[in-house]
C-alpha cells in the first residue's frame, strides 16, 4: 500500500467541543457575518478590505497585527469592513515549502497535524477575542472546513483549487461568503462556472458521509491575475477586465454578482509595494462606472508588521516567511486612503 496511515485525527466535532468558541464571540460573529453578507448582496455600500499576512505563521505576531487592525477599524467602520487574513493553509505550486500552521505549528520543525489543527483553531479564537474582528482563511483542504466553520466570516478558494469538484461542492454548504479565484490560466469562464456550482445544491460524499447542501448564494469571484504560457504575470484588475467580468456575469444566471480584487499575486507580479497603486486604481474604476461600483465589493491586500519577506528562521518578528507583504506603516496609510476615497 502506498499510503502510510500514521495517526487517526480527531473529528471536527471533537476539536470544537474541546476548544469551543465562547458564547459572547458567537454573537459577535453573527453580527459580523450579517454585515459582510449585506455587502455581498448589495444591501450595504461598505467596502470589504480583506487584509493581513500571506500566511499566519506565528500566533503572537498575527494577533498583534490584528489588534492593531482593530484600532483602525474603529475609525473607518462607517465606510469599510476590515476582515483580517488568518491564512493557516498555504498552497504551494510544486508541493515544496512551508504549507501553513496546520502542517507545521512551528515552521522550523517537522509536520504535526494534530498540533496544527489545535494551533489553527486557538489562533483564530484568540484573534477574535482580542480584536473583535472575525477573520478569513483559505480552504486548501475541503475536509478541514468543520474545524473552523463556526469561526470564519470569509473563505477564499485558491487559483489551484477553484477547478476542483470537491472544493466547489463543499463551498455549496457554507453559510459565509466564499471568494472563488480565477485559475492561474486566468480563464474567467472557469471561475464563473465555479461560482455557479457553489451557488447551487448538491449531493456528494464528504468525510465518509453522504451529504446534501442547499447552495451558497454568497459565492463570488476574485480576480488575482494570471500567468501566460511563458510564465509571465498578467494582471486582470484594470477597468477593461472589470467591464468584461461584468458582461460575463450578465450573461449567466448567478445570484449576487460580486467581485473582490486581489492586489497581490499575479496582479502585482508579487511586487508587494504595487498593491498600493493597484488598490487605488480599482477604487478609481469604481468611481468612474456605477455598474463596476456595484460589482466590486472589496479588495485583498497582503500585509504584516514588517515589510517584505524572510526565510524560515530569519528571526524578524512579524515578517512573512512566504510571499512579501506590505509593512505596517504602508498598511495603515492605505486603509485610511481607501476610507477617504470611499
Amino acid at each position: 500500500m502506498s499510503f502510510e496511515f500514521i495517526k487517526l485525527l480527531p473529528t471536527p466535532d471533537e476539536i470544537r467541543e474541546e476548544y469551543p468558541l465562547p458564547a459572547k464571540l458567537i454573537e459577535l460573529k453573527r453580527i459580523r457575518d450579517s454585515e459582510i453578507r449585506a455587502v455581498i448582496t448589495g444591501e450595504s455600500d461598505k467596502l470589504l478590505v480583506i487584509i493581513g499576512p500571506c500566511s499566519a505563521d506565528n500566533e503572537d505576531s498575527v494577533c498583534e497585527y490584528i489588534s492593531r487592525l482593530a484600532k483602525i477599524n474603529d475609525k473607518v467602520k462607517d465606510k469599510l469592513i476590515l476582515i483580517p487574513r488568518i491564512y493557516t493553509n498555504k498552497p504551494r505550486t510544486t508541493g515544496d515549502g512551508y504549507k501553513g500552521i496546520i502542517h507545521q505549528p512551528d515552521p522550523s520543525k517537522r509536520e504535526d497535524f494534530l498540533a496544527g489543527i489545535i494551533a489553527m483553531r486557538k489562533m483564530h479564537i484568540r484573534a477574535i477575542s482580542e480584536s473583535g474582528l472575525t477573520s478569513a482563511d483559505e480552504m486548501l483542504y475541503p475536509e478541514n472546513w468543520g474545524y473552523v466553520s463556526d469561526i470564519l466570516s470569509y473563505v477564499a478558494i485558491g487559483a489551484r483549487s477553484v477547478e476542483d469538484q470537491q472544493h466547489r461542492l463543499t463551498v455549496s454548504g457554507f453559510d459565509v461568503p466564499a471568494g472563488m479565484k480565477n485559475p492561474t490560466s486566468g480563464d474567467f469562464s472557469i471561475m464563473l462556472n465555479s461560482v455557479y456550482a457553489a451557488q447551487h445544491p448538491h449531493s456528494f460524499i464528504y468525510r465518509g458521509w453522504a451529504v446534501k447542501t442547499n447552495g451558497n448564494e454568497l459565492a463570488h469571484t476574485v480576480l488575482r491575475g494570471s500567468v501566460n504560457k511563458y510564465g509571465r504575470s498578467l494582471p486582470n484588475y484594470h477597468y477593461e477586465d472589470l467591464n468584461t467580468l461584468l458582461e460575463l456575469y450578465n450573461e449567466r444566471d448567478l445570484m449576487n454578482p460580486a467581485c473582490i480584487i486581489d492586489s497581490n499575486h499575479n496582479n502585482s507580479n508579487k511586487q508587494f509595494k504595487q498593491q498600493i497603486r493597484i488598490v487605488k486604481e480599482v477604487l478609481h474604476s469604481r468611481k468612474l462606472n456605477p455598474d463596476i461600483h456595484r460589482l466590486v465589493k472589496g479588495v485583498m491586500v497582503e500585509s504584516y508588521l514588517e515589510e517584505g519577506c524572510q526565510k524560515i528562521g530569519g528571526g524578524v518578528y512579524g515578517k512573512s516567511i512566504t510571499d512579501p507583504c506590505l509593512g505596517w506603516e504602508d498598511t495603515e496609510r492605505l486603509i485610511y486612503d481607501i476610507a477617504e476615497y470611499e
